[in-house]
């Protein structure tokens, strides 16, 4: 198999486990943050800086891939790895979750999705099969199938049938896999919030036996409990022995809280976005560094740092950066907050090691400021 999950630990206060992914390029310590790079690039950033922050696993984008530069020429070059240079494992989304939220005309129809380019308006059309082929020819170690993704809320009745059809294109997408010795197609739950699809969704899925299982539709504007929630009765029906992946969330209150409940993989833009509007995650909580009282602050971002960034740079320097518009600025920030939920998930692993983690977290939380009645999330 392609991939394999080693269950190393169960904490025995909650649901959070401590693994390893073995995947054709390298294996990973879970629970685990990936960082986006959605184009076959982490904005601003080197392979050889996100390999110095530890990073061991990167997101890509099929959607957007798809559209240039086209999967013919990164099979051409050698699959993904070898066009982006990066020797880590890669996992690429399916496309979905862009076709649903990018186009604002589009038509399901039970074979595919009709819908046009955001980038020029021609019309496109996706279906499982080519979701898949596109994921074959970029040739990531962890592929997934194409799914609907419903919006939040939706209502009971058509989230029943959107189930029911990613349940339907999940079976399309196993027939339509070309590489399962070197690629592991993880299937991916649906349901929204109501439990009992949820339960349909992990059945169906569950009985194709896909080498891992993402929980998707959540992150899409469901207020923080409810996701808590989703996640307490979902990830009991996956598996224990492979990989359970929450897509689209990278807050350090929802990593720690979704590591709680079970999670072993995260994926998220918000460290890499907000990090180039001059937003940083410090151990005391979010720091806009471009705002005025920074003007003169020569400490570093966050004084319990230790990485490339904190021991160089004061937030006086990058705040003039930031202001000034330049690209220097923006990869500082970006270096920084992708470095800082690094050291978080090692963080987490730990607590979890030592049986900890329910401490680690209101430690983690009332140092960040969470805990405060009028906390801002990210």
């Amino acid at each position: 198999m392609a991939i394999i999950f080693e269950l190393l630990k169960e904490d025995s206060q909650t649901g959070a486990r401590l693994g390893r992914l073995h995947t054709p390029h390298g294996s990973i310590d879970t629970p685990v943050f990936m960082p986006v790079g959605t184009l076959a690039t982490v904005k601003t950033m080197s392979p050889e800086e996100l390999n110095e922050i530890g990073a061991r696993i990167l997101l890509s984008n099929t959607y957007h891939l798809w559209l240039r530069p086209g999967e013919d020429i990164v099979e051409e070059a050698g699959g993904l790895h070898s066009f982006m240079n990066w020797n880590g494992a890669i996992l690429t989304d399916s496309g979905g979750f862009q076709v649903f939220s990018l186009s604002d005309m589009r038509e399901i129809q039970e074979e595919g999705v009709h819908f046009r380019n955001h980038l020029s308006g021609e019309k496109l059309f996706l279906s499982p099969e080519k979701s898949i082929q596109i994921q074959n020819s970029l040739g990531a170690d962890i592929i997934m199938a194409f799914d609907e993704c419903p919006p939040y809320p939706a209502e009971y009745d058509y989230m029943k049938q959107s189930v029911e059809r990613t349940s339907r294109w999940a079976e399309r997408c196993l027939k339509a896999h070309r590489r399962p010795e070197d690629q592991g197609l993880f299937g991916i739950i649906q349901g929204g919030e109501y439990e009992d699809l949820r339960q349909q969704s992990a059945r169906d899925l569950v009985s194709l036996d896909f080498p891992g299982y993402a929980v998707g539709g959540l992150s899409v504007g469901e207020p923080k409990d409810v996701m808590n929630k989703v996640l307490e009765f979902t990830t009991p029906l996956l598996p224990k022995n492979k990989p359970r992946y929450l897509m689209g969330v990278g807050s350090p209150d929802s990593l720690i809280d979704g590591a709680i409940r079970g999670i072993d993989m995260f994926d998220c833009v918000l460290p890499t976005r907000i990090a180039r509007n001059g937003t940083c995650m410090t151990s005391t909580g979010r720091l806009v560094v471009r705002n005025a009282k920074y003007a003169r602050d020569f400490r570093p971002l966050d004084e319990h740092c230790d990485c490339y960034v904190c021991r160089n740079y004061s937030r006086a320097y990058i705040r003039h950066l930031i202001k000034a518009n330049e690209i220097f600025g923006m990869r500082l920030t970006t270096y920084h907050n992708l470095y800082f939920l690094v050291k978080l998930m090692e963080q987490v692993r730990e607590a979890i090691r030592e049986n900890r983690l329910l401490d680690f977290r209101e430690q983690f939380f009332e140092q960040y400021g969470f805990n405060k009645p009028d906390a801002k999330n990210f």
